[in-house]
């Protein structure tokens, strides 16, 4: 029924306690989850997950926080982004929050690694995961300057996490992108979230945990984990006026649609 599109298993605080969760995601029905790699270290226990369950899968990619990590290749992403299970590039983006006394010149570094996962997702053929924080304008930028417009050959993919405003939403659809929410958007403060959910087509829409981030509430604070995405469906249910299930259905076709070929890979 619920597809989590963005979560963090191979996290020790998950990893340690996976058959508690898939049991708890059983119960809530959460029939699959979409693993995400943040580092090429990492992304041998994120893929051996996608290879011994069924209903999850896996992307490779580097974060745009992560530093001290290997620095992704162009080969590197081309060469693991065909193993089995795995179907999207990222997650990628641009992250400008944490400058640590640094300008935004200074960030080169993370544009040029995100220009190699654009690349690599469009000699592939899928889809990125793409993260921005205070770093909209450069992201939407270079989607474009790399031909990310929508266009026959553009890799597209989804916008997740998204906590930007309405603005941003409106050039990330025009670029064919998808718009992922999370817990955030049923914290009280998130009003003005919640406004931007209201205009995403309900076609364009995908819902996640990033767990073990973000809880939902009335879990704020507590470890989250991918049986709690249908508190952001309930939430998303409300802001369109429309039945849960309707949206658990919506949100797993569009992942299905984003992710195509997901099941059989």
């Amino acid at each position: 029924m619920f597809t989590d599109s963005h979560c963090h298993l191979n996290f020790p605080e998950l990893l340690a306690e996976l058959p508690a969760i898939r049991q708890a995601m059983a119960a809530a029905k959460v029939d699959r989850a979409l693993c995400i790699s943040t580092t090429l270290e990492e992304f041998g226990g994120v893929h051996q997950l996608a290879l011994e369950y069924d209903n999850f899968w896996a992307t490779v990619g580097v974060h745009p926080d992560n530093e001290g990590v290997q620095e992704p290749t162009l080969n590197d992403l081309l060469t693991l982004g065909v193993l089995p299970r795995v179907v999207g590039i990222g997650e990628t983006g641009l992250d400008y929050y944490r400058l640590n006394g640094r300008s935004v010149a200074d960030m080169h570094w993370q544009r040029e690694r995100f220009r190699t996962h654009i690349r690599a997702a469009r000699q592939l053929a899928k889809p990125l995961v793409i993260h921005t924080r205070q770093a909209s304008e450069d992201t939407l930028a270079i989607l474009r300057e790399e031909g990310e417009d929508g266009s026959t050959g553009s890799a597209g993919g989804v916008f997740h996490c998204f906590t930007e405003d309405a603005a941003v939403a409106r050039q990330a659809l025009d670029l064919g992108f998808y718009i992922s929410f999370s817990g955030i958007l049923t914290f009280k403060t998130a009003q003005n979230l919640r406004d931007v959910a209201a205009l995403v087509p309900l076609d364009r829409l995908l819902i996640e945990t990033d767990s073990p981030y973000l809880a939902p509430m009335p879990y704020r604070g507590k470890t989250n984990n991918p049986s709690y995405v249908p508190f952001v469906a309930t939430q998303l249910a409300q802001i369109k006026q429309l039945p849960l299930e309707a949206i658990a259905e919506a949100t797993s076709r569009n992942f299905d649609a984003l992710f195509s070929g997901v099941l059989s890979s």
